[in-house]
């Protein structure tokens, strides 16, 4: 009677009794497993997916109250808890991952090719069409911003905007903005087969000329103060991204310039997977809202790859075949993804025909023109 007793106390004093009837837990888990296996398996942004994957099986194992502090959404000292409020509440990691891609930017491809910069813009044209579809989905206008932001393929400005404007889907936009990011191989091409015609794909670019060291130079610094008198509230994005890139371009920190692209971006991209992660709490995220974030995260890439695309042939009709339109869909800021499945398309038509470095060029503006975009959502919905 006794051995039966004792193994009651330990049943009742384990997660057991919470965890059994607990389905949604178990799907989480399940989704977490997924995750893992799209990251491990298939390649899928592994770097994120996987702390973000662990993080939502973490936080989905339900706990004793005495040690329910692990949970994101109760107050206490658990380790997610502190982790969660100290750097991602506070919106400091995507910053500070701001501050480490402007180390591992390079921007010569776009200084070669200004007009590059017009398809980096155009390519925010999902980031809009999300927007408005997420309205009519019924969400209020600051969650259609978050999630319209995906469009942009960029996971920190996702991450970042979410954070600020609608903590409650972060968990849902984190994963569709990280999941649609790896997707790119197979999102692209369909937008740009639909959109172009074989003369076009097969045009070829000329070499641009290199830019010098003092314009790489000067350009985060008249990018920062420009940007930043114009859209203040862009100072927080765009200012460390290019205080990054300033250190790496002068050539005379180097110990900073490799701190910033490997122990830092390392470590904030630990904490940061497992802090988003551990906001996929199945209450939190087994709702009809994130099946609608998912489908808007998808359009909204495909929208952004098709505005990129159709500025691209506009150029090419007046640059007199010169511009590859193709080139447009590296716009969506997936770098380098993007412009490397331009490359793949390219020479898919022509095996000659090497675009990776004109396709640079808008990828990396669309890094530029999503964080403008979501500073821009920031100051007129703030």
């Amino acid at each position: 009677m006794e051995f039966v007793t004792g193994l009651k106390g330990i049943f009742d004093t384990s997660g057991l009794p919470l965890f059994l009837p607990s389905w949604g837990n178990w799907i989480m888990i399940v989704v977490g497993l997924i995750l893992i296996v799209l990251a491990v398996k298939f390649k899928f942004e592994p770097l994120l997916l996987i702390p973000i994957s662990l993080g939502c099986i973490l936080v989905n194992i339900p706990l004793p109250k005495e040690l329910v502090s692990a949970w994101i959404g109760q107050p206490g000292v658990g380790f997610l808890s502190i982790i969660y409020d100290a750097i991602t509440k506070t919106e400091i990691t995507p910053i500070i991952m701001f501050l480490c891609l402007g180390a591992l930017t390079d921007f010569s491809p776009l200084l070669e090719r200004p007009i590059t910069f017009l398809l980096g813009a155009a390519a925010q044209f999902g980031v809009l069409v999300a927007i408005f579809l997420a309205l009519t989905f019924g969400f209020n206008i600051k969650e259609a911003a978050a999630i319209g932001i995906i469009g942009g393929a960029d996971g920190p400005t996702a991450i970042f905007i979410a954070q600020k404007m609608a903590p409650q889907i972060l968990g849902a936009i984190a994963v569709s903005a990280y999941s649609y990011m790896s997707l790119v191989p197979i999102i692209l091409p369909p937008v740009i087969r639909c959109m172009t015609t074989k003369k076009e794909r097969t045009t070829r670019m000329e070499q641009a000329k290199p830019v010098s060291k003092t314009t790489k130079m000067l350009f985060p610094i008249v990018v920062t103060l420009v940007v930043g008198i114009l859209l203040p509230s862009s100072v927080q994005l765009i200012g460390m991204l290019m205080a990054g890139n300033f250190i790496k371009e002068c050539g005379l920190v180097e110990r900073l310039s490799n701190t910033l692209q490997n122990e830092l971006v390392n470590i904030n991209t630990i904490f940061l997977g497992l802090t988003v992660g551990s906001t996929m709490a199945a209450q939190q995220f087994l709702t009809p809202a994130t099946l609608k974030i998912i489908l808007l995260g998808f359009l909204a890439f495909a929208f952004s790859a098709a505005g990129g695309v159709a500025l691209g042939k506009l150029m090419y009709l007046l640059s007199g075949g010169k511009i590859n339109p193709m080139i447009g869909a590296a716009g969506v800021s997936a770098v380098p993804m993007s412009a490397r499945t331009v490359q793949k398309e390219g020479q898919r038509e022509d095996p000659g025909n090497f675009l990776l470095m004109p396709a640079m060029g808008p990828n990396v503006a669309g890094v530029l023109g999503t964080a403008v975009a979501a500073s821009a959502l920031i100051a007129l919905l703030s």
